[in-house]
């Protein structure tokens, strides 16, 4: 009888550590996925004035000496 109890206890553990580490998988992709994000954006407002620029000449060069 001791030993079900025993059984069942340590089951019931188990199964609530497996779903407290899938838990904390989730957050932590979450967490990961903000950080990338965030440096994402923060290279793009750095750079953002610079690729402007480039595309700009790039269509003046296309548009020809006309201008237009």
């Amino acid at each position: 009888m001791l030993e079900r109890y025993l059984y069942a206890l340590l089951a019931w553990w188990e199964t609530q550590k497996s779903r407290a580490m899938e838990g904390q998988s989730l957050v932590e992709y979450g967490l990961i996925l903000a950080l990338v994000a965030v440096v994402v954006i923060g290279a793009l407002a750095l750079i953002g004035t610079n690729i402007q620029g480039l595309f700009n000449q790039i269509a003046g060069r296309l548009a020809g000496p006309g201008g237009g």
